[in-house]
């Protein structure tokens, strides 16, 4: 990794750190494509895991008082599920099979909120909803919509959804991590040093989204988020049918 590219690095990580840190999403997203520029998928996926290990704890740190921890451990039996079978399966992912994944994730959050009956305040619609989210960070990196579908029918505010769902990703990306380990010993001793140098700052980048966060309401939140995730969703979509 040359110089001006561990500089982009880190100006990505706390740019995205800060967005997650407000939408509780998109950062990951915008995140993961600029790793899969010059890393495998497979490595850029493990690598993703270890920084938002950082920006998802750093969240939930900051806003525990508000995680529920019924839903988490509920949904975390779901992502615990999807991690093990996709293990049994030796699961291997394809960068172009990434890319038009986390592109169709953003259509979830215009969907009619009529159309979804999972409620994840219900164990069985929690343990389903993890299971679907799981399998899509370990899949495809990402998976932040789809936890969102369980959290459209609950009457839980901003605050507890960010807290919430920053608590199951921090879960689910460590089984990332660990699923492909293998892949991220590639990587050389400065590559992780310059990565090490990334969580603290996926700290701060969180912090500064957080104190925006507050200033939202929940109606501006919500609009926002639909907007933000469709834009990036909809340049993965492209990305991903150039590079078959």
């Amino acid at each position: 990794m040359t110089f001006p590219l561990s500089l982009a690095f880190l100006g990505v990580v706390f740019g995205t750190s800060a967005l997650s840190g407000v939408f509780g999403m998109a950062g990951g997203l915008i995140l993961l494509g600029f790793l899969l520029a010059w890393l495998p998928a497979t490595t850029a996926i493990a690598v993703h895991g270890v920084i938002q290990l950082g920006a998802n704890g750093s969240r939930a740190f900051l806003s525990r008082h508000y995680i529920d921890w019924r839903i988490v451990g509920w949904i975390v039996l779901g992502v615990m599920l999807a991690a093990g079978l996709l293990a049994w399966l030796r699961y291997t992912p394809d960068e172009r099979v990434v890319m038009l994944l986390i592109g169709m994730l953003p259509v979830l959050v215009w969907l009619p909120r009529r159309w979804f009956r999972l409620d994840v305040s219900r164990p069985l619609d929690a343990v389903l909803c993890g299971c679907v989210a799981g399998g899509l960070t370990i899949a495809a990196g990402v998976s932040g919509p789809t936890i969102d579908i369980g959290f459209v029918r609950t009457r839980l505010d901003r605050r507890t959804v960010v807290a919430s769902k920053a608590t199951i990703q921090v879960i689910a990306h460590a089984l990332k991590v660990v699923f492909y380990w293998q892949a991220a010993l590639a990587l050389s001793r400065g590559e992780w040093g310059w990565i090490a140098l990334a969580i603290p700052l996926s700290f701060l980048g969180t912090r500064a989204g957080n104190a925006i966060l507050r200033r939202l309401t929940d109606a501006s939140f919500r609009g926002w988020t639909r907007w933000l995730v469709t834009l990036v969703g909809g340049y993965y979509i492209v990305r991903g049918i150039m590079a078959w």
